[in-house]
């Protein structure tokens, strides 16, 4: 059957490389379009995450349901031993947060102020790099201050002004002081940089009357794949504090859902790959099954049963798809590699960045994975199967003595 199936393959080269056009370039689409979708969202989702908010979040509990300048993590040094000793948990970072007025003269704004720890927080999100203007913290509390390029820019301020803040603090006094404007910083959401306000930690800890104590820690995972494991990890070993573990996808709930709904944008791809598949397959099939009627009633006369038949006309059409699954396979992994290497700005398709989650995007990449080949491989085989059916099931049913009639 299957030397028979080679050779009515090359019987009919032209019908035989047309089909497989069809379906190597079904199969092209779809592996070159899943990699570049699971790159991009996959980028984005990191940039959200690794350079803001973090993979997983610790906070007192009932803190994120409810925010309060007094729901603290009290025991910041052995949680960050055990976070430490933790496999999974590439960096972490202490985190104070208050709302306040910042004063420059006589403009005055409201803003979150964040309290960071310098070091830690270039090691987990590199909050060097978002400093556009000026320079970052000094390594001991200096009675320094960064601002959101929006905020400075309403304020009017530049590195060296003085900034006053005026807030509360964690024992319900009146809190303020006066810090030096050090420089600008740009993460890319546009409304938080209109009213963040970065402390050094002891600075804040300080005007915030909090003592040792933070609100919450950020970490960074080693990768996407291996949150979800460090999150139960963490979550069993610090079950002896009164503190919640969540990964990003509850504290960035909106966030998770939206990039969710988008990739089910996926299967639009998909779809129109079986669709352009089936078409060219069925085609092919019918236009095969009437091209050799003669031949069907001739090797049901001579003894061949009807599901040889039936088995003849779906291995050909299988191995027309495994040749072109190979070729493509060939193909889109060095296309798939290229793409992933390379950054593709987003303003050569749209007129401004994308913003998604408040954040903008200029830029999109592919990637490699086992996902972007294994789904079109099955959509290919299953759409060549489906498709072939019917012929082959009209051909196992002629009947010799109609089929070989000459006319």
């Amino acid at each position: 059957m299957l030397k028979m199936a080679f050779r009515n393959i090359f019987r009919q080269k032209r019908r035989s490389i047309l089909t497989a056009l069809t379906m190597f370039g079904g199969f092209i689409l779809a592996a070159v379009g899943i990699g570049f979708s699971d790159g991009t969202y996959n980028g984005i989702i990191n940039m959200f995450t690794r350079s803001q908010l973090g993979h997983i979040q610790v906070h007192a509990q009932g803190f994120m349901s409810r925010p309060s300048l007094n729901k603290t993590i009290n025991d910041y040094p052995q949680i960050e031993k055990i976070i430490s000793e933790t496999e999974g948990a590439e960096a972490w970072a202490p985190r104070v947060y208050s709302a306040g007025l910042a004063s420059v003269g006589e403009r005055t704004y409201a803003g979150q102020i964040i309290g960071i720890d310098p070091a830690l927080e270039i090691r987990a999100t590199h909050f060097d790099k978002k400093v556009v203007a000026g320079r970052v913290f000094s390594a001991r509390a200096s009675k320094e201050i960064l601002l959101g390029t929006g905020l400075a820019q309403n304020l009017k301020a530049s590195a060296g002004d003085d900034i006053v803040l005026v807030t509360q603090g964690a024992d319900g006094s009146l809190a303020n002081d006066k810090y030096r404007l050090i420089g600008t910083v740009e993460t890319g959401e546009v409304a938080a940089d209109r009213m963040t306000i970065y402390l050094h930690l002891d600075d804040a800890r300080d005007l915030l009357v909090l003592d040792d104590k933070i609100h919450e820690i950020i970490i960074i995972a080693r990768s996407l794949k291996k949150v979800a494991g460090l999150n139960a990890a963490l979550g069993q070993k610090l079950a002896a504090f009164p503190v919640d573990v969540q990964p990003w996808q509850v504290f960035a709930k909106s966030f998770y859902n939206g990039m969710q709904a988008k990739k089910k944008g996926l299967n639009i791809i998909l779809l129109i790959v079986f669709i352009v598949v089936a078409i060219g397959v069925l085609n092919t099939a019918l236009m095969a099954v009437l091209e050799r009627r003669r031949e069907y009633g001739v090797l049901k006369a001579v003894g061949t049963r009807p599901r040889q038949i039936f088995s003849l006309i779906l291995l050909e059409v299988h191995l027309l798809a495994l040749g072109s699954i190979l070729v493509g396979l060939g193909l889109s992994l060095p296309i798939n590699c290229y793409l992933s290497q390379h950054e593709f700005p987003i303003t050569g398709l749209f007129s401004k960045p994308v913003t998604f989650g408040g954040v903008q995007f200029r830029t999109m990449t592919s990637e490699v994975n086992l996902r972007s080949f294994l789904i079109p491989t099955i959509t290919v085989i299953v759409s060549a199967f489906l498709v072939s059916i019917l012929p082959a099931i009209k051909a196992a049913r002629a009947e010799p003595a109609k089929s070989v009639r000459i006319f």
